[in-house]
């Protein structure tokens, strides 16, 4: 299940195992999934079905 994002996060991703995390900043992507780019917070929302094509997962949400 995934939560919903915090006020805070204007970004939301979900990784190649299927965890979500919302972001203050737009993350950075890496192998297998995103991650902070070491400005602003980071929370983990959850776990889903693992997606096929996590890179395209990435959404602004405010």
């Amino acid at each position: 299940m995934c939560a919903d994002p915090p006020e805070w996060a204007r970004w939301m991703a979900q990784d190649a195992d299927g965890t979500w995390w919302a972001y203050e900043a737009e993350p950075n992507q890496q192998d297998h999934g995103w991650y902070e780019n070491e400005v602003g917070r980071i929370q983990r929302l959850g776990q889903t079905e693992p997606p096929e094509d996590w890179e395209r997962t990435l959404v602004r949400v405010r």
